[in-house]
């Protein structure tokens, strides 16, 4: 044999063992036209009691509000795609809930039950409507694929939940999340105690960003809450976007009331200090309008004006720490007793997903699909450790359950108990949370930068006998992120 065809033959050789390994790899990221939840990945039951899954199940569909009780809010939302005119008068391509968005803000009462129809008029890859920080009955969690199947154009879907909590929450689409939710597809959804608060204003401010226009509820123009100068005022903030949003006030001292639905204990006065939100997470501030005015830093591309006018302010120095913010309380459940540890490791490597080669998001060293089930019994405390080596900042959001925050990079939380469903995760920082498995079903539990979670970063939280009809992709061309 020549030199030369001993050089091809070894050239061969060598191209067949790169690209034989890459092939076997490009092929086991190619997922079917249609698979189920219930299947993917590997199951992790926390070092606690072996949990078994699936013979004899209860499906999802059966996990609903009392079917015979009669609605005390009643809402009808109907979805459609194509141009639209912001509330401040720009044009842009999007979704729409009955014409507007964002949508209606829908309010109830603690104790009432919602009701929700949801009728896709004119979105071609169908819809859902997923209720942000609400615990929902799992049935009506929205997540196309696992709770539903998407509302093709024509269809409609109800859902049914009782509002247990008063706060601060919002509702979005489920379905290719990543493009609906900032095409417009979402809205804010309040929830007032049964007895409303006296001597007080209250403002919902959603911010959402439209093909570059950065707006509150719609407008690019400040939002202005007509309070006289010694009005107290409840200020909602919403993030809606994929990112981190620093909030704070100019020209008065605030106090934070509410974090992600959930009311702070012994919240004191701050001034100059930011906070950041992440996505998808909602804080109440609370002040008391000056002489002067105030006014709600967004970002610093969005705001809302209190009073007479403010000017605009850098982003002050000082961040809160809501680690240390408020007065430490009782909770009702001891995180010590938990008996089911997991960990959440983000990390980042090269591979294939899906079939597309790249730099994916890896959960416990593993990509999408192979990730992992999270597995419970009801009544269950379950604590968890979630560590970010991945290089990029992540918003972390558990469906159908609070996260009690117990302690960052090993500093154990001294302030308010601190309940979130939207927790950033910085890179480089680790949390340990903790909740109870106090709601069956099947939830996602994923980065809420929703490009991420389209790009494999989401994981699932399974209770031991719950099952799913509904399969990513199908029929219905279900696809959650």
């Amino acid at each position: 044999m020549t030199r030369s065809r001993i050089r091809t033959a070894v050239a061969l050789v060598a191209t067949a063992a790169i690209l034989g390994p890459l092939g076997y790899f490009w092929q086991a990221s190619l997922l079917p036209d249609a698979y189920s939840m219930m299947s993917m990945g590997y199951l992790d039951d926390g070092g606690g009691p072996a949990v078994h899954q699936h013979a004899g199940g209860v499906p999802v569909t059966q996990l609903r509000a009392d079917p015979d009780r009669r609605p005390d809010v009643d809402v009808t939302l109907t979805a459609r795609k194509g141009s639209f005119t912001l509330a401040s008068g720009q044009k842009v391509d999007g979704y729409t809930l009955n014409g507007t968005s964002p949508g209606p803000t829908i309010r109830a009462k603690v104790g009432q039950l919602v009701q929700v129809r949801l009728v896709n008029e004119s979105v071609p890859d169908g819809a859902t409507l997923h209720w942000h920080g609400v615990d929902v009955p799992n049935a009506d969690d929205g997540v196309a694929g696992v709770t539903q199947d998407a509302v093709g154009v024509g269809g409609s879907f109800t859902y049914r939940f009782v509002a247990d909590r008063a706060g601060t929450f919002w509702y979005h689409s489920h379905q290719i999340s990543h493009e609906q939710v900032r095409g417009g597809l979402l809205g804010a959804l309040v929830v007032d105690p049964a007895k409303p608060v006296p001597d007080e204003t209250d403002f919902v401010a959603l911010m959402h960003q439209y093909r570059g226009y950065s707006t509150v509820n719609g407008s690019s123009e400040p939002a202005a809450v007509p309070a006289e100068p010694g009005r107290k005022v409840r200020v909602r903030v919403i993030n809606t976007e994929n990112g981190l949003v620093p909030v704070w006030v100019s020209g008065a001292s605030f106090r934070v009331l509410a974090v992600d639905g959930s009311e702070v204990n012994g919240p004191a006065e701050v001034r100059d200090t930011a906070l950041n939100l992440p996505a998808g997470g909602r804080v109440d501030l609370g002040l008391t309008v000056p002489a002067t005015g105030a006014r709600v830093e967004i970002g610093g591309a969005a705001a809302v004006t209190l009073g007479p006018a403010v000017a605009a302010s850098p982003r002050p120095g000082a961040t809160l720490d809501l680690l240390s913010y408020g007065t430490p309380q009782a909770v009702p459940f001891d995180p010590d007793r938990a008996v089911r540890h997991f960990k959440y490791d983000i990390n980042r490597r090269p591979g294939f997903v899906r079939g597309r080669p790249g730099l994916f998001w890896t959960i416990n060293g593993h990509l999408y699909p192979d990730v992992p089930m999270f597995m419970v019994r009801t009544g269950d405390v379950a604590r968890m450790t979630i560590s970010n080596n991945s290089g990029e900042s992540h918003p972390m959001h558990l469906h159908g359950h609070r996260l009690l925050v117990l302690a960052r990079d090993g500093t154990r939380a001294t302030g308010s108990p601190w309940w979130t469903d939207s927790l950033e995760v910085p890179a480089g920082e680790s949390f340990d949370v903790a909740f109870v498995a106090d709601n069956p079903g099947i939830w996602a539990d994923h980065c809420h930068n929703l490009p991420h979670a389209a790009d494999g970063m989401v994981a699932h939280l399974m209770y031991e006998g719950i099952t799913t009809p509904y399969v990513i992709g199908g029929a219905a061309s279900n696809i959650p992120e």
